[in-house]
């Protein structure tokens, strides 16, 4: 018995040709643009700590003034790019992830450092 052999639709297209270009790289931005991100950085982790002290003080003279500490937080957050500004940081040459990460470890570390110093070890008798 005889097949009927199958007809091929699909036909082999040359493979393209594709030739790599990197982009320029300048160095000089880039060696920038890391001494910023890293001074914010450093700025973000001192603010955060001063706040998260901050707010613990507040929540230990009134427990029922928790509020006011997260307030706080974010309204740091809300005007820290202007507090950038303010002390000769360009932080416009951050990228957004970069900056979005900043906010976060900031609201992250202020609520750590406000939790460390409410508890026991830290945690005196009001005055």
């Amino acid at each position: 018995m005889l097949m009927a052999k199958k007809k091929r639709l699909i036909t082999e297209e040359p493979p393209e040709e594709y030739e790599f270009v990197p982009a320029e790289f300048n160095e000089r931005e880039f060696i920038l643009k890391d001494l910023y991100g890293t001074k914010i950085l450093l700025l973000v982790t001192v603010l955060a700590i001063v706040v998260g002290i901050v707010a613990s003080l507040i929540y230990r003279a009134d427990d029922g003034l928790w509020y006011v500490g997260m307030v706080i937080s974010f309204a740091t957050v809300a005007l820290m790019d202007k507090m950038f500004v303010k002390a000769g940081l360009r932080v416009d040459m951050l990228d957004v992830k970069t900056r979005l990460g900043n906010y976060l470890l900031f609201l992250m570390l202020a609520l750590g450092v406000c939790i460390v110093f409410v508890n026991a070890p830290f945690l005196s008798p009001p005055l």
